[in-house]
């Protein structure tokens, strides 16, 4: 029987996507977005007023000239102290609107980039995994600030054809024929826009996919410098880094071509448009239906209107962010994990329960019919062979991963219905390579659903092994984690001591000890069994050793248990000493171990 998760439908259904996101940026940053168009619109109203109090100054000036009144030369000086103000207003005006737009963008994106972690971070960590590192962080940096500045863009691109269409309406009252001479050339305008619009998506498409993928390739080797070091394959290695570059460029160059095209049509054809409408002007100046004054104020205007052009640097942008927020989408479109409010039992043991849990993951069955009844307090051993489902199958012992099909039960609760704080406190997990988070090794010890007061951290770091080592740290547990020089093996046991910090009724080591030492682990597990607030442990193994000082173990194979049982009822089986043999080597090498023991 297949349990649908809950709330999924509805995430589902209310995922965003690229324009949705643009939208919900437009909002969160609406008031900035409102003063940005407001600048703009009145610098483009002071643009369009301009022409006008010009053309009124210039025919004051020279009918001033021609009669020699003093009321004509005062009307001229106050129309040119209006002159003044207006060209004051504008550089002003354009100021503060440059100031806001780099408010809004940088706000924008800070909203971008969380919708896209908060999506990344409340979905199950499979999702984030099928992304690389150098994928999730373009998405989040690079390709987030270029969608951040589309509420300006478009804010901008608004009010750039608020001067246009103000100037073509001053044609009209002009003289209607220099408004008819310009809009004639419109449609012409409007193909080359449209061309410019579809081509600019598909380059920017194409660069930000390439960008992403020199990224990922990037990441990759710095985390694995030293086995490059090791290899002496660095000069290969950035051969292989830099083996985007070429279609980069061409993306690149095809974004800068398609540029080009449309400001070299635009070139042409509005020059044409403008002298179009100057002739028709100096036309109906010869027949006496406008003066000097006004063919200049229509000359000025033609410009105006021929700034329709300088939308196509906008119009791109706003293609480029579009294309953008496609990418950042993905992450905020994320399913999320839904959480319950459910609460635990009081008192209870830890017993973990699952019933016809089945994973599928590409196609392939990782879990498949897998029932388990494990008692509370009891150490158990999930062992088998590489691929067998044992990771999987501690993701969803701790609902790390929620299953296709079945359930998984705690102390008899499903864990689907249980509030996120109730299930974090009660289940614990330490990991093969575990990663420290806070300003200090005690911060990121203490880290968790509830902090662990400095006492339990440093119980907890001794019964890791852990604290004799921090205390020679030159800060001791206040020594950032970036400055603290750790190996692989200490790495582990500060994993291992944040899980102890926060143990619950269930306890899940995923492979949390393979870095360090037989004696180590052994003191490790001796501490765990008598020191830790008792409960269910959850533990997949590799060594032997540790399925031989479990209650009890679980074998699978190939997503299937193969068998459940203490292990020396177990090692009676051929199949299970084969786990436990090295690759190509007869399982009889590991029962002779198992005799030497």
């Amino acid at each position: 029987m297949k349990f649908p998760r809950r709330g999924a439908h509805d995430a589902r259904a209310a995922a965003p996507t690229g324009p949705g996101l643009l939208r919900g940026a437009a909002r969160h940053s609406a008031l900035l977005t409102a003063a940005v168009l407001g600048c703009s619109a009145a610098s483009a109203g002071a643009a369009l007023a301009l022409p006008a109090v010009l053309g009124r100054t210039l025919d004051l000036l020279l009918d001033g000239g021609g009669s020699g009144g003093s009321d004509g030369d005062g009307s001229a000086r106050f129309w040119l102290l209006v002159c003044a103000a207006l060209i004051t207003a504008e550089v002003l005006l354009d100021a503060l609107e440059a100031l806001l737009s780099g408010v809004t963008s940088a706000r924008s994106t800070a909203w971008l980039r969380g919708r896209g972690l908060a999506g990344l971070l409340g979905a199950a960590p499979e999702h984030g995994t099928r992304l690389s590192p150098g994928e999730l962080a373009t998405r989040l940096s690079a390709n987030a600030t270029e969608a951040g500045t589309a509420p300006v863009s478009a804010a901008a691109l608004a009010a750039s054809l608020l001067a246009p269409v103000g100037a073509v309406i001053a044609l009209f009252l002009i003289d209607v024929w220099t408004a008819v001479a310009f809009l004639a050339g419109i449609p012409v305008l409007l193909l080359v826009l449209r061309a410019f619009a579809r081509d600019t998506s598909d380059s920017a498409a194409r660069y930000q996919r390439v960008q992403a993928d020199l990224a990922s390739r990037l990441v990759e080797v710095l985390d694995g410098a030293r086995t490059v070091a090791a290899a002496g394959t660095a000069e290969r290695e950035r051969d292989r880094i830099l083996a985007p570059l070429p279609e980069l460029a061409v993306q690149g160059r095809r974004m800068w071509r398609v540029h080009g095209r449309a400001v070299a049509r635009g070139g042409v054809l509005l020059p044409l448009l403008t002298t179009g409408v100057l002739a028709v002007g100096g036309v109906a100046l010869a027949a006496g239906r406008i003066s000097v004054g006004d063919l200049l104020a229509a000359s000025r205007y033609a410009a105006l209107a021929a700034g329709v052009g300088a939308g196509a640097g906008l119009l791109g942008a706003l293609v480029r962010s579009r294309s953008a927020a496609r990418r950042t989408a993905v992450l905020a479109a994320l399913p999320p994990m839904a959480y319950g409010t459910g609460r635990l039992p009081d008192g209870g043991s830890g017993a973990l329960e699952l019933r016809g849990v089945r994973v599928v993951r590409d196609g392939r069955a990782l879990l498949d019919g897998v029932d388990l009844s494990v008692p509370g307090g009891a150490s158990v051993a999930v062992v088998g062979r590489s691929g067998a489902g044992k990771s999987t199958l501690a993701a969803v012992a701790g609902r790390l991963a929620d299953p296709d099909e079945g359930r998984v039960l705690l102390d008899g609760v499903p864990l689907a219905s249980l509030a996120r704080g109730e299930l974090r406190r009660e289940v614990g997990y330490a990991f093969e390579r575990p990663v420290l988070f806070g300003d200090t090794i005690g911060a990121a010890l203490a880290a968790g659903a509830e902090p662990a007061p400095p006492g339990r951290v440093r119980s907890a770091a001794r019964a890791a092994s852990a604290d004799a080592f921090v205390r020679l740290l030159p800060r001791g547990y206040g020594t950032p984690p970036a400055e603290a020089p750790l190996s692989g093996g200490e790495l582990q046991r500060l994993g291992l001591a944040r899980a102890f910090a926060h143990a619950g009724r269930l306890l899940i080591l995923d492979d949390a000890t393979s870095s360090l030492d037989t004696v180590t682990e052994h003191q490790v597990e001796r501490a765990l069994a008598r020191d830790i607030a008792p409960g269910t442990r959850l533990v997949v193994a590799h060594r032997l050793s540790s399925a031989v000082r479990a209650d009890l173990v679980v074998w699978l194979e190939d997503g299937r248990i193969r068998a459940v049982g203490r292990h020396p009822d177990l090692w009676r089986i051929p199949g299970y000493r084969a786990v436990f043999a090295p690759p190509g080597e007869h399982s009889e090498h590991a029962e002779h171990a198992e005799d030497r023991r």
